[in-house]
Formats: C-alpha cells, sequence, structure tokens
C-alpha cells in the first residue's frame, strides 16, 4: 500500500545540536557554502538515509494534560539490520566508530506540494532483538527532543541576566549558557521582566520553564527540532485564527474521539511566590463554591514584582475556574482518501480546531480547541496521528474573537 505521503528517517553521526550537513572544505556536495552547518572534521560523518530499512516509525509529542506542561518528545524508529551495521563491535560497519548515544535522527513527510519534520530529536538508545531463527536483526532506536538535552545541561550562574530582563531574553541566555545553536531558536522577546538570576544550581530546562510561566506562555520544541517561545499574548490571541474543521459531514473525518467531563483540570485557588517576594494568592469563589477547592501552588519563579506574580495568580485561576465537556484526543487516519495529507503533516500546537460530533440522538457536541500534542503511527501500511487536544491554556480578552472577544467570560491581559 502506498502512504499518502513519503516518509523519510535520516541518521545523522555527527555531534552537537544542529541538524543539517557539515561544510567541508574541498567535498563538491557539502563544500558549498550556504547549504550545510560547519562541521568538525575534513571527513565528513556519515549521514545515512535509513529509510529502506524502516518497518515502524512511533512519535509522541505535546503537553501533559493533568501536568499542565510539555514535555519531551519522544519517537522510536524499528529498522532491520541485516548486516548488522548497527553491531558497535563490528568493525566491517559503516558506522563503526560513529554509533554512540546522542546522535540526530530526523523523520519527515513529504507530498508533491509539502515537506514537514514530523519529529527531529536525539538517539537515546539503541535496543537489539532477532526473529526466533537469529537470522534477522532488528534495531529499535529511541529517540527525545532537545528537552532531553535542556534536562541534562545543569546551570547555576546565567551569564548577562540581570534584573529587569524580558522572559524571552532570559530563555535566550539560557540557551546560551548551554550552546544551543542559535539558529535552532524562534524565541519572542516576552511581556514580562525577569528579577536578576537567582545563580542557584538546576537543570537548564527547569530554568526555563520557570521564565515560561512567569511569562505565562508556551514554551516547546517543534517537529524541526527548533526551541520555540510564545509570549502571553500570542498565546491568548492564537484562538482567534480560523480553526480547522474537523466532522463526520464535510470535514475532516476523524474517529476514537476520547471525551472527558470531569475535575480534573479545575484550578480554583492559586499561590504564587517569586524569589525574594511573598506568596500571592487568588482565589474563585463561585468555583469553589461549585466544585469545592482545587489549589495549585508554586515558588521561586523570576517574576519581577509581587503585583506581577498576584497577575499570574489571576490569570492561571481566571484560565481553569471552570469545566465543560472536553474532546482530549482523535485519531485520524492519513489512508482516508477524504484527509487533507498536507493540512495533517503541517499540523502543529496552536492551531485550532473545530470539532463537530453528531450524537445518537441527533444533537450536536461542537468544540472549537487547539492542538496541543501529536502523537504518529507510522508502518509500510499505515499511517495515522492521534491529536491531543485543549482550550486555549492562557486565558485572555481577545478583540474580535468570537471565542473569547466578549467580555465577562474571559480574563483580561495583563
Amino acid at each position: 500500500m502506498t502512504l499518502p505521503a513519503e516518509i523519510s528517517v535520516s541518521f545523522d553521526f555527527s555531534s552537537g545540536a544542529t541538524f543539517g550537513y557539515p561544510f567541508t572544505i574541498g567535498d563538491a556536495k557539502y563544500g558549498v557554502l550556504g547549504t550545510g552547518t560547519l562541521g568538525s572534521s575534513t571527513v565528513p560523518v556519515p549521514i545515512v538515509d535509513l529509510t529502506p530499512n524502516v518497518i515502524n516509525i512511533t512519535i509522541n509529542r505535546g503537553r501533559d494534560i493533568q501536568a499542565d506542561t510539555y514535555i519531551a518528545g519522544t519517537a522510536v524508529v524499528r529498522i532491520t539490520d541485516p548486516n548488522s551495521y548497527f553491531n558497535p563491535q563490528n568493525t566491517s560497519s559503516p558506522y563503526y566508530g560513529y554509533l554512540v548515544p546522542l546522535r540526530k535522527v530526523r523523520i519527515s513527510a513529504t507530498t508533491a506540494t509539502a515537506q514537514e519534520f514530523l519529529f527531529s530529536g536525539y538517539t537515546t538508545e539503541y535496543r537489539y532483538t532477532y526473529d526466533q531463527a537469529e537470522q534477522m536483526g532488528y534495531v529499535d532506536i529511541y529517540i527525545a527532543d532537545a528537552f532531553r538535552l535542556f534536562n541534562l545541561a545543569q546551570v547555576t550562574t546565567v551569564t548577562d541576566s540581570g534584573a529587569g530582563q524580558a522572559t524571552g531574553t532570559r530563555i535566550g541566555k539560557i540557551l546560551d549558557q548551554v550552546d544551543f545553536p542559535s539558529n535552532m531558536r524562534t524565541i519572542a522577546t516576552g511581556q514580562s521582566q525577569c528579577i536578576a538570576d537567582p545563580a542557584t544550581l538546576r537543570t537548564s530546562l527547569n530554568a526555563i520553564k520557570n521564565a515560561e510561566f512567569s511569562e505565562q506562555g508556551a514554551f516547546f520544541i517543534n517537529g524541526s527540532g527548533t526551541a520555540v517561545f510564545k509570549d502571553r499574548n500570542t498565546v491568548i490571541s492564537s484562538i482567534a485564527g480560523t480553526p480547522i474543521e474537523f466532522n463526520q459531514t464535510g470535514g475532516i473525518p476523524y474517529r476514537n474521539l476520547v471525551f472527558a467531563f470531569d475535575d480534573k483540570l479545575i484550578i480554583n485557588q492559586a499561590s504564587i511566590q517569586r524569589v525574594g517576594g511573598t506568596a500571592q494568592f487568588y482565589e474563585n469563589a463561585d468555583s469553589i463554591a461549585r466544585y469545592f477547592p482545587h489549589q495549585y501552588s508554586t515558588q521561586d519563579l523570576v517574576i519581577d514584582t509581587d503585583a506581577n506574580a498576584l497577575n499570574i495568580a489571576a490569570t492561571y485561576v481566571a484560565t481553569r475556574a471552570e469545566t465543560t465537556i472536553r474532546i482530549d484526543q482523535m485519531l485520524v487516519d492519513l489512508l482516508d482518501p477524504a484527509v487533507p495529507t498536507d493540512t495533517m503533516i503541517g499540523l502543529d500546537y496552536f492551531d485550532n480546531l473545530r470539532i463537530s460530533n453528531i450524537q445518537p440522538d441527533g444533537s450536536t457536541i461542537v468544540k472549537t480547541l487547539q492542538c496541543q500534542g501529536l502523537s504518529w503511527n507510522i508502518s509500510p501500511n499505515s499511517m495515522s496521528v492521534t491529536v491531543t487536544t485543549l482550550e486555549n491554556i492562557t486565558d485572555g480578552f481577545v478583540v474580535g474573537s468570537s471565542e473569547r472577544g466578549i467580555i465577562g467570560i474571559s480574563a483580561m491581559t495583563w
């Protein structure tokens, strides 16, 4: 069976975080300025197309709904290894001496009109299995995105991170501190300011997430491996975008909707404390009366003032004080000819989705949500994606929006 997109898996055995081909002086292919990245050797490190040997791909990227934060994206690529090239002790392998953890893998999907990276990450494990007769080897290549690198790299003092620095600028300084490539970042400046860096020992990921939460923005790794930071205003206004229609009567078809109607995401009390400040408390009395107290608390934020810590508490509660029926997930099968392949391979966080579902009695549930997770399952005969959906993660008043442009239903921005 032919898949609706050409799937490619490339394995880059070079060191470093940057995806791309190394510039090599004198090489006809890799010695052309503007076509690759600087390499560390005059001998090209292998960049291998694994696609002919791939028999299954799983990818999981997205926001943890319960933890209310973005987590490391992961992927597993299963390949056949008939010549034992992935045996690190096989001196006849063309990969001998190069096969080590934390090497770069990219998974792309290409059609006649679009090319998208579904995942870009770094190998964490090679797991070997064999058929019963031990005539064929299989290797499961486990991969994680740059969140793993940030979680491994600890920081104490962040250079050039004084008081009054914008949250996005602070994130950029942390990325500088761990030498994450500047050409793999899309970092907004941020709307809030930070205190001087507290110079405490923590992972760079925790330091980044502190600034992200202080902004009430969003920091994640996209499919191309780029570190993305969206400021609060961008997150709030994203709900105003035109939604993609998913339904049973002319929109993009789906199946396996996961409905939920519970109190798991309710927060109606928040205690927020910055470094050197006092805890700021905010609550929604109506929500408490209706659902009982659901409290969230955090300390040691790098936000600049107690007043802004209180703003964070108010925004956090306003976004989460109520509950309604949710559609947490849906599965889209790209083998269905009614599914637009370019739309699905290009889907990413904060894309708006209007999902309509006809109930057994003929009534309809309609939700306008945002994509906040993508789980791909690809084999030679199948290609599907499970889409995780959420309400906007930071609520606010958006002028002109039918979803967030009505006074009284949304939190004002600060």
